[in-house]
């Protein structure tokens, strides 16, 4: 077992967000060795954007994008900092973050807590570049209106991220999942259209898995509209499965992790079947092996991200699954990510 898993076995004993504040700690201050040269079989594109491998971090675990330099070491293709709004939060009164381990879940109601965009945009500023780096928006709690936060974030951070993210989906901030309504979006994301202006740097759009299919298609249909460069499907769910068993089950917010698994798949499939090839998608939700990677390329993911899995399985779970997935890549007769996209519709 790695020195980074053992670490990540003695965090699961302590409080979440105590444990999650060393981590971040950690990643900040230790001398980490570069992850190894990745398989040339998982270098990929996604928007554009050069990728190593496919497999990203998730938002949510470095918020203010103050320990990229130790997340860029773990061996992610891509890393996504934030959630961050334009002014500072405290986010949600404690308890807020609470471990699901018989589920392998977690279930946060967090509140975009984070330090702000001044203090986000100098740690941009310093950010590695061997790795691809994302902004991840939000919205203030106490904004009246949502949609300029996120045009304040995509202003203020031109030239400091290699894409930005709209997080539309989060639930723990109350009236933000409203945006994902058609005439809410056009309006949010015909301004967004109109700040960027001809800056190149692609925006993607991350939506909720309680969305119906036919609210996914309209969410999609906007995107295009609009030009994001991807969907991110999805986000946390608010929806409590009858298997879950953990005491903590009737915690109030957002659901992630392996039950999340199957709802994920199948918005990640609503959103292929109206994307129907024009909109690159980014799955998250659930993946916690190289199988479940591999599945949700064949179902018409570009790239996957991960987050809730590596609290159970620890950092080293970056290279299991990106070797699993290379495997079953030249198992299958593919010689690249792209080729297996969508072959399994």
């Amino acid at each position: 077992m790695a020195l980074s898993d053992i670490g990540a076995a003695v965090l699961r004993k302590i409080d979440p967000e105590a444990a999650h504040g060393l981590a971040i700690k950690a990643l900040k201050t230790l001398p980490l060795p570069s992850a190894p040269v990745d398989d040339p079989v998982l270098h990929t594109t996604l928007a554009g954007l050069s990728l190593a491998n496919p497999v990203g971090l998730a938002a949510g675990l470095d918020k203010n994008g103050e320990a990229l330099h130790g997340l860029a070491r773990l061996g992610f293709g891509f890393v996504e900092c934030g959630s961050v709004t334009p002014r500072a939060q405290p986010g949600n009164p404690k308890p807020r973050l609470f471990r699901l381990s018989e589920d392998r879940a977690v279930i946060n109601r967090m509140g975009f807590n984070n330090q702000g965009l001044e203090a986000f945009a100098a740690n941009l500023a310093r950010r590695p570049t061997e790795t691809v780096i994302g902004a991840n928006l939000g919205a203030n709690k106490d904004t009246e209106d949502k949609a300029a936060d996120y045009v304040t974030g995509l202003v203020r951070l031109k030239g400091l991220a290699d894409y930005v993210t709209v997080n539309v989906s989060s639930p723990n901030t109350p009236g933000l999942r409203d945006l994902q309504g058609r005439a809410a979006l056009d309006d949010l994301l015909g301004r967004l259209a109109e700040a960027r202006g001809d800056d190149p740097t692609p925006v993607f759009l991350k939506i909720a898995p309680d969305l119906t299919a036919a609210e996914i298609a309209l969410t999609v249909e906007a995107a295009i509209d609009h030009r994001i460069d991807a969907l991110i499907v999805s986000n946390t769910t608010l929806d409590r499965p009858e298997s879950l068993r953990a005491p903590d089950r009737g915690e109030a917010g957002g659901l992630s992790g392996a039950p999340l698994k199957a709802k994920a798949m199948a918005a990640l499939r609503a959103a292929a079947e109206a994307a129907a090839g024009k909109l690159p998608l980014i799955a998250v939700g659930g993946i916690d092996s190289g199988e479940e990677a591999y599945a949700r390329i064949r179902a018409g993911a570009a790239a996957i991200q991960l987050y809730s899995a590596l609290v159970f399985a620890g950092p080293g779970l970056v290279g299991h699954i990106k070797r699993d997935l290379a495997a079953r890549l030249r198992a299958d007769g593919f010689s690249s990510v792209v080729e297996a996209v969508a072959t399994a519709r």
